[in-house]
């Protein structure tokens, strides 16, 4: 078995590989050994690693930047999916793609299911939402995972960010009006794990029937607000000193950017269950468990 998975320098990526180590051969290429944004160049990589499975959790997620940057969003998103996808379905190699929120307008307070109507309100959700279809249309068997407000202890994310500023900042002035789900990339890891994993002989024939568009988001739901005085108040309980007395709610208008975002990020977690036999875990504790590990990392690194 040969695996490629991309973006092993992401959140998801990077969760993923040490789940996969093991099962065969992983091929982990850097985005310059296997480059989206020159989709011209895949098929030939693409032949030259000959994967048995692809997992593709790389996109371009600079969400405000792309409003600047349409074309390169679409190039990383939309048009180097298509090629993976094309490639894959004419080899029959199932592929395993990531999603997002973003892909709906986030108008009202019904969590979204996977067939709802999309309506991307951004660039970034539009490039997303391209790319979807593109896999779909190659027609290869394929599983989308749809996810949103993704964080992990490492990297570049909210979770980092609050921590930071709570150590630099008496008062904190955080969104409070959208709502959605905090997912970890190690509950997204963990659940595209014991979706493949388990049926790698006949991933084909699974994706061929319960495959397409599943939400794979942890369960429950919260606003940008609540999220980060968890955060903060998950950093206290573990004796971390923070300079912040404050978590202020503000409204989206409060806070412009140039990038609109969805107020209603809420997903529906029935397929996922019904279809997979998988129950993400709430997300105050996939919280607490990657609270556990960035305290861990913070106080390795002072050592």
């Amino acid at each position: 078995m040969r695996i490629l998975l991309t973006g092993v320098s992401g959140q998801v990526g990077g969760a993923l590989r040490p789940l996969l180590t093991g099962q065969g051969t992983i091929i982990a290429p850097s985005s310059s050994e296997f480059d989206l944004s020159k989709p011209e160049t895949l098929t030939d990589r693409l032949e030259h690693f000959r994967p048995d499975l692809i997992i593709n959790p790389a996109a371009y997620t600079a969400v405000d930047r792309a409003e600047e940057q349409r074309e390169l969003a679409f190039l990383v998103n939309a048009k180097g999916p298509e090629v993976i996808a094309q490639w894959a379905a004419k080899h029959r190699v199932p592929l395993v793609h990531f999603s997002t929120d973003y892909v709906f307008d986030g108008s009202g307070a019904a969590p979204r299911r996977e067939d709802s109507p999309t309506g991307p309100i951004s660039v970034y959700g539009a490039s997303k939402l391209a790319g979807d279809m593109a896999i779909m249309a190659a027609g290869g068997p394929h599983l989308i995972a749809r996810t949103s407000w993704v964080y992990a202890a490492k990297g570049t994310n909210f979770l980092r960010t609050i921590a930071r500023l709570a150590c630099e900042r008496k008062e904190l002035r955080i969104v409070a009006d959208q709502i959605g789900a905090p997912t970890t990339a190690q509950a997204i890891g963990n659940a595209v794990a014991d979706i493949v994993l388990p049926n790698l002989a006949n991933l084909n024939d699974l994706l061929a029937r319960k495959g397409g568009v599943v939400n794979l988001v942890c369960a429950g739901e919260t606003s940008w607000h609540e999220f980060a005085s968890a955060i903060v108040e998950g950093l206290k309980y573990r004796g971390v000193k923070l300079e912040v007395e404050t978590v202020v709610p503000i409204a989206t208008a409060d806070f412009p950017t140039k990038a609109k975002r969805p107020c209603n990020s809420r997903l529906d977690l029935s397929r996922l269950r019904d279809k997979f036999g998988v129950v993400m875990p709430n997300w105050r504790d996939a919280l607490a468990l990657e609270l556990d590990g960035f305290v861990a990392d913070e106080v390795s690194i002072r050592r």
